[in-house]
C-alpha cells in the first residue's frame, strides 16, 4: 500500500515504513505529524480525488537538519564582477507510521 502525500510545495510517494525527508517542519524529533494533504492512496486500485478526501498519513519525526551545501556563482564577463554564495536547505526526516485510508 502506498500514497502520495503534499508538503512544502512537493509530492511524496510514501509507504509505512518509509523513511522521507520533506521541507522543514515546525517539529521537534521524536513527535508525530499527520498529513492531511493526500492526493492518492492505492492498495490495488488507486484512489484519488473525493474518494481520499478524509485520508491522512501519520508519522515520526526522525530529525531536524540541513542538507549538502550549494554553491551559487554569479559572473559576469569583461567587468570583474563574480559573487559567491553557498546555501544548505533545512529538512525534516519522518518515518511514516500509517496510512488511514
Amino acid at each position: 500500500m502506498y500514497a502520495i502525500i503534499a508538503t512544502g510545495g512537493k509530492q511524496y510517494k510514501v509507504s509505512e515504513g518509509d523513511v522521507v525527508r520533506v521541507e522543514k517542519l515546525d517539529v521537534e524529533a521524536g513527535n508525530t505529524v499527520t498529513f492531511d494533504q493526500v492526493l492518492a492512496v492505492s492498495d490495488n486500485e488507486l484512489k484519488v480525488g473525493s474518494d481520499v478526501a478524509s485520508a491522512t498519513v501519520t508519522a515520526t519525526v526522525m530529525d531536524q537538519g540541513k542538507g549538502k551545501k550549494v554553491i551559487v556563482y554569479k559572473y559576469k564577463r569583461k567587468s570583474g564582477y563574480h559573487k559567491k554564495n553557498g546555501h544548505r536547505q533545512a529538512y525534516t526526516e519522518v518515518k511514516i507510521d500509517k496510512i488511514n485510508a
